[in-house]
């Protein structure tokens, strides 16, 4: 269904299509095999606060930050916490990069329509860094694409984006899992997995176009 959203807004050529690990990647997937445009990722770590690791005071993408300033004042957070809480998610972000991508760089944005895409939007923490950080690649273009999410996220990620695509905004909004028949976490291996036959396919394609040029 997101698929076919994303073929009415009529996406360029020079599209990539971004997704954020785990739960976005398979998404992100058949977005990039609908439209035959390379799929890459955007690695985000929420920053759990201290004691409640599942509550977020913001998150990180690169060196792009989204900060719930008025929770961490709220819960008296020490900058010397947060400088803690964002080492260590540091560290993991910089060791999935490393997994996922197998030693490939970053993939290039300038000039391209880059679509991020996740499988939902709670509190729009971790959308909002990626596309921070995806803003500060410099692409031609910033398209947000998810099947479900609150209405309060939607509004949050749209002021960093061209467009927001969300195909439903329950009210009210439990949680993105409850708008799945199954919603197991992805694994890491399942990503690498559709990101290296992503980039396969690409590499054919390519050398299809190649041969027929000649």
């Amino acid at each position: 269904m997101l698929t076919a959203e994303l073929k009415r807004h009529k996406l360029p050529v020079n599209t990539i299509v971004l997704a954020l690990p785990r739960g976005g990647v398979p998404i992100g997937f058949e977005v990039a095999q609908a439209f035959r445009v390379p799929l890459d990722v955007v690695v985000v770590r929420k920053l759990g606060v201290p004691r409640q690791p599942e509550l977020a005071a913001g998150a990180i993408a690169g060196e792009s930050f989204a900060l719930d300033e008025q929770l961490i004042r709220e819960i008296r957070i020490s900058q010397q916490e947060m400088d803690s809480i964002v080492a260590k998610e540091r560290a993991e972000l910089e060791r999935r990069e490393k997994l996922y991508r197998h030693g490939r760089s970053a993939p290039n944005l300038r000039a391209r329509t880059a679509v991020l895409v996740d499988d939902g939007l709670a509190t729009g923490s971790t959308m909002l860094a990626a596309a921070r950080y995806v803003h500060s690649l410099g692409p031609a273009s910033l398209r947000i694409a998810v099947p479900v999410g609150s209405s309060q996220a939607c509004q949050l990620v749209e002021r960093e984006c061209d467009e927001c695509i969300c195909l439903t905004k329950p009210q009210p909004f439990v949680a993105v899992g409850e708008w799945y028949i199954d919603f197991r976490q992805v694994s890491d291996a399942e990503v690498t997995y559709l990101l290296d036959q992503s980039q396969r396919q690409v590499m054919l394609a390519k050398k299809i176009c190649h041969a027929r040029k000649h």
